[in-house]
């Protein structure tokens, strides 16, 4: 296991910088999600850190060693891709024992590491079997599989889950949270899927546009998110945003609707303001704060809640309600929001305004 830090590192293409000076310390044996929209630059900083692409400035460190001259297959990491890679005129066994035989390994010692490995990921009947005679989760699997009988220093995952079905991302999830329970390695996993962030990461790093918007615990990120683009990335369904002009110590965003301004945020926020608010934070109106008197557009019933799909002053909000009794769609609906809920950011910058 190693520690990972990349120190001021930057990527740029020509004339262009894809990835902005970043700076992050990934702790020996954490498990880190690094999230963000296609094409933010977050495989760039993944394959920066294996070897694949060269950084322009900064320096890579692994275990504490200087990584940037040294060669991919030297650095001690293994790498799980999106597409498997698997040799499929091989059998299960060969494919996962493949690695450790041009490193000339011994064959007792193969056997022994290919034997941990297929146990730990439940492969020990498929071992003969070749790549297209599985399922998409079990080449997943072997894929995990072939990685892990390297015993590397650090797992690289870039977007494992991506070519799977919903209900096999749920299973796959679940068995990489196991995994790294078990192995305890220290592994960063890419993904755009916010969902698979939450629910793998002890931290996330959440990228826009080659920048790094912010570092934290998952449920950290979700509660006090830095900008707009962090609070509306990381949440499903996505908060909701009312563009608003300063009033008074408050922030108007309907006709009457003023939302009050925390006391120690008045004075840091400017003309306009935009109010963030999540699907949950909504409640029936009840006699203090502000009233949004919605019209219910389009319901979705999901079994446990309900989301409503409701407009307000030209915007199109998301309301979630618990509970199968749920207005109708073309209904009105007054809610409010729950005390000290409310999100505001600066609107010409994207910054939240915090105490």
């Amino acid at each position: 296991m190693a520690e990972i830090v990349l120190q001021g590192v930057t990527k740029s293409f020509g004339k262009t910088e894809v990835i902005h000076k970043t700076d992050v310390t990934i702790d020996d044996g954490e498990f880190v999600v690094m999230v963000g929209p296609s094409g933010c630059g977050k495989s760039t900083l993944l394959r920066m850190i294996a070897g694949l692409e060269t950084t322009t400035e900064g320096e890579v460190r692994i275990a504490g060693k200087r990584m940037n001259e040294v060669e991919p297959k030297d650095r001690n990491i293994a790498m799980v891709f999106q597409n498997y890679a698997l040799y499929p005129h091989m059998s299960v066994y060969d494919n996962m024992a493949y690695g450790l035989k041009i490193r000339k390994f011994s064959k007792d010692d193969i056997e022994k590491r290919v034997q941990r490995a297929a146990g730990i990921l439940e492969l020990g009947p498929y071992l003969q079997r070749k790549p297209r005679e599985l399922s998409g989760g079990q080449r997943q699997r072997v894929a995990m599989g072939r990685a892990i009988v390297r015993e590397p220093a650090a797992f690289l995952f870039d977007e494992p889950l991506s070519n799977l079905d919903a209900k096999l991302r749920v299973q796959m999830r679940l068995e990489i949270q196991k995994l790294h329970r078990e192995l305890k390695t220290t592994s960063v996993y890419v993904t755009h899927d916010q969902v698979e962030a939450m629910t793998l990461a002890n931290r996330m790093i959440v990228i826009n546009a080659g920048v790094v918007e912010q570092i934290g615990a998952p449920l950290q990120v979700y509660d006090d998110p830095a900008s707009l683009f962090v609070a509306g990335f990381i949440g499903s369904p996505s908060m909701n945003f009312m563009p608003g002009r300063r009033a008074g110590d408050g922030v108007e965003v309907g006709e009457g609707v003023v939302v009050p301004l925390p006391p120690g945020i008045r004075d840091k926020a400017g003309e306009q303001v935009t109010v963030g608010v999540r699907p949950e934070h909504f409640v029936a109106a009840s006699g203090s704060g502000p009233v949004f008197k919605l019209h219910v557009d389009t319901v979705e019933a999901l079994g446990a809640d309900s989301l409503l799909h409701a407009g307000f002053n030209g915007t199109l909000l998301v309301v979630r309600i618990e509970g199968h009794a749920t207005p109708q769609a073309g209904t009105a609906l007054d809610v409010s929001i729950m005390p000290g809920k409310a999100y505001f950011f600066d609107t010409a910058t994207g910054k939240r305004l915090k105490a």
